[in-house]
Order: structure tokens, then sequence, then C-alpha cells
């Protein structure tokens, strides 16, 4: 029989395992909560938002407006309940150690303090003016041999928020380099050794030549394949 889940107002309970029980009794799963709200909940309680902090340490997900760009300055969400702390001994052990500060600075200088996935520094701005903030992010790899792996990578708020949940399937990556002919072998190195995708004058030409109107296209194909191919669709 399991047992009764206590009430988050039991005050001979620790600040942090209250604070789990009023996430789950009050916000619950998905529940958008503020600070405000978690004051005035916790009046007695002088730092109650770092209490809620600590439960990350025990597999608890609660995203602010850094993680899901949806939320306001002052809201935070429920993402995943982790560790049942108010259950006797959960509370001892943590569900998995925290980044330490020499761990993330050397993911990102790994990085070159770029987030990986869209390529954004910390402080430049994204096009509807806000600006992105970069944190390390634990991302599933999905190894050759079929073992999984979670691996540790830089990432902006944005990338983080869509990424979640995604596996990166390392050996689909490493059959599809097995195919690659010698040319496109060695640009392909070029990039990796650059670590960016440089475009060449060709690609740049392409892109400008696709983005042309109708009339200059057919110009351009003149130019290049003469009046005999201009029967070709363009």
């Amino acid at each position: 029989m399991s047992t009764p889940m206590p009430s988050w107002r039991d005050t001979q309970r620790g600040s942090m395992v209250r604070g789990a029980l009023w996430l789950v009794q009050e916000v619950g799963h998905g529940g958008i909560f503020t600070k405000g709200a978690l004051r005035e909940a916790f009046p007695e309680v002088s730092q109650i938002d770092r209490r809620l902090r600590d439960l990350r340490d025990y597999g608890w997900q609660i995203d602010t407006h850094r993680e899901d760009p949806e939320l306001k300055q002052d809201e935070q969400r429920l993402v995943q309940v982790g560790a049942e702390v108010w259950v006797p001994g959960q509370s001892k052990t943590k569900a998995k150690s925290s980044i330490t500060a020499a761990q993330r600075q050397k993911v990102m200088e790994g990085d070159g303090w770029l987030c990986r996935s869209c390529g954004i520094a910390g402080g430049d701005s994204y096009d509807d003016g806000t600006t992105a903030q970069l944190d390390i992010a634990r991302r599933q790899v999905l190894l050759p041999d079929g073992s999984e792996e979670v691996q540790l990578s830089t990432e902006c708020n944005r990338c983080r928020v869509g990424g979640r949940g995604s596996v990166v399937g390392l050996g689909e990556i490493l059959r599809l380099v097995d195919s690659l002919g010698p040319l496109e072998m060695k640009i392909f190195a070029g990039w990796l050794s650059a670590d960016e995708r440089r475009l060449s004058g060709m690609e740049k030409l392409w892109g400008l030549y696709r983005a042309m109107p109708a009339d200059s296209r057919a110009a351009v194909r003149r130019a290049v394949l003469g009046d005999d191919e201009m029967g070709v669709k363009i």
C-alpha cells in the first residue's frame, strides 16, 4: 500500500520538500507559476527560489524564460517531476550531478562559445530582437553499437527548448561520411578543419540565381546554356 502524499503546508518538513509538494499539488505538471505566487505561498522562507532550484539536482525540470521564450520574465513552468523527495531516503541521493563550472567552461570553449545548433553567440540578437543566452544541453547520442550516451553541447535558449527529446545518430553520420566521394570528402574535411561551412563561389552564385525573377533567370540560362537549351523548364 502506497504512502499518502503529505501536504505542502506541513511546516515540519524542509523547505525544498515543501516546495516540491507545492509544485505537484498546486501547480501541476506543465503548469506555470510566478515568483510572486511562490513567495506568497512561503512567506516565512527567505530563499524559497533557491530551494526550488535545488530540485533540479533530483531530476526535476523547472523552466524559466531563459529555457522557454514563451514564458514571461517572472514566470516558470514545471516541465518534469523528478525524485519524490518527500519520501524518506529520496532526498538523500541526487538523481544526477549538476554540471560544474569547470565542465561548463570546457564545453563552451570546445564549442567556440557558439550555439552548436544555430551558430548564434551569447549576447547576439535573434530576428525578433531578443537576446540569445548560451547554456549547456544534455543530448542523447545513439552510438554505432546501438547504445545511448548523454553528451554535453553548447546551445542557446531557443535551440535547447526545440531540441529536447531528440536523439543524435552518430552511426548514421559516420555511414554518410563513408559514402562521400573523394572530392566531397575533401570539401567536408575543409569544413571540419575550419569548424565552419564556407559557401563556395558556385553555391553563392546558385543562391543568387534562385532568388532572381523569372526573366532574369532566363537571361542567365541563355548566357550559360545558349538558345538551344531554352526549351528546358526554368
